[in-house]
């Protein structure tokens, strides 16, 4: 374990959006993290793909998209 110097305002906004996505400010800069650095090793991949492929890396049954 580490400490990482952030600033001000990045900790307020993973303050705001910890307590919306009912992580702890930590988690959810970890989350951020992790996020940042699968985006950028696939920068072709969207956002959801990068979600879908970790979700099921992780064996989590993904319900199949309904039909618009």
């Amino acid at each position: 374990m580490g400490i990482v110097k952030i600033a001000d305002d990045l900790h307020e906004e993973a303050r705001r959006a910890s307590a919306v996505m009912c992580r702890s400010i930590n988690a959810q800069a970890e989350y951020w993290m992790k996020i940042g650095m699968l985006a950028e090793a696939n920068p072709t991949l969207p956002f959801h793909e990068i979600v879908r492929r970790q979700l099921a890396e992780a064996q989590v049954a993904i319900p199949p998209r309904e039909a618009a």
